[in-house]
C-alpha cells in the first residue's frame, strides 16, 4: 500500500461552493450542488538536453525526491502565464547558471511526478540546446552536482524518469 494519491483524488469538497456532494471521474471533478465541472489536467514541465561542441551532455544530479541522486536534464515546471521556452530558460539559469538562447523542440512524453504524497500527471516537453561550452555551469537550486558525459557514454538507466529515457531515445534517433 502506498500513501500516494492521484491528484484528482485530493478533492473532497467543491472548490467553488464547498459542497461535499462531488463526484470524481478522472480527470474530472463534478459538483452536484453548483454544477462546477473541474478538469484536472496534466501539469506542464520542461527539460533540455544541453550539448556542447565536444558532443558532451550536461546533466544534473537531483538533490531531492523524486529520484534523488539520479541524473536528469535541467528543467522543471512551467509557471502560470509562462511559455515552455521561457520556463526552460529560467530553470536552466536557476539550476546550472547557464544562459541559453536557441531551444529546438525534440519531443513530448507523459510522466507521473510524485510530490508530498500526491501524484501529478505531467506533460514533459523536451528541447535540445547546443552550446559552444559549459564553462560557468555549476550546481545551484535543487541540484547536488553538474556532470558532463559524452553523449555516446550516457546510460539511459541512470536517468531519473521514464520520460527522460524517451527523450534520450528520440535525441539519439536524430
Amino acid at each position: 500500500m502506498t500513501d500516494e494519491v492521484e491528484r484528482v483524488q485530493v478533492y473532497r469538497h467543491c472548490p467553488r461552493c464547498s459542497a461535499a456532494r462531488i463526484s470524481i471521474a478522472p480527470p474530472r471533478v463534478d459538483c452536484a450542488a453548483c454544477g462546477l465541472t473541474l478538469y484536472v489536467n496534466a501539469a506542464g514541465a520542461v527539460a533540455a538536453i544541453l550539448v556542447d561542441s565536444a558532443e558532451r551532455v550536461l546533466l544534473i544530479r537531483r538533490a531531492h525526491e523524486p529520484a534523488q541522486g539520479k541524473l536528469g536534464f535541467p528543467g522543471g515546471f512551467v509557471d502560470v502565464g509562462e511559455t515552455a521556452e521561457a520556463a526552460l530558460r529560467r530553470e536552466i539559469q536557476e539550476e546550472v547558471g547557464l544562459t541559453v538562447e536557441r531551444l529546438d523542440f525534440l519531443c513530448s512524453s507523459t510522466n507521473r511526478y510524485p510530490f508530498r504524497g500526491v501524484i501529478y500527471p505531467t506533460l514533459d516537453l523536451f528541447f535540445v540546446a547546443r552550446l559552444e561550452t559549459f564553462e560557468g555551469a555549476r550546481a545551484l537550486d535543487e541540484v547536488t552536482a553538474v556532470e558532463t558525459i559524452l553523449a555516446a557514454d550516457l546510460r539511459p538507466d541512470e536517468l531519473a524518469f521514464d520520460s527522460m529515457r524517451t527523450a534520450w531515445s528520440a535525441f539519439l534517433e536524430r
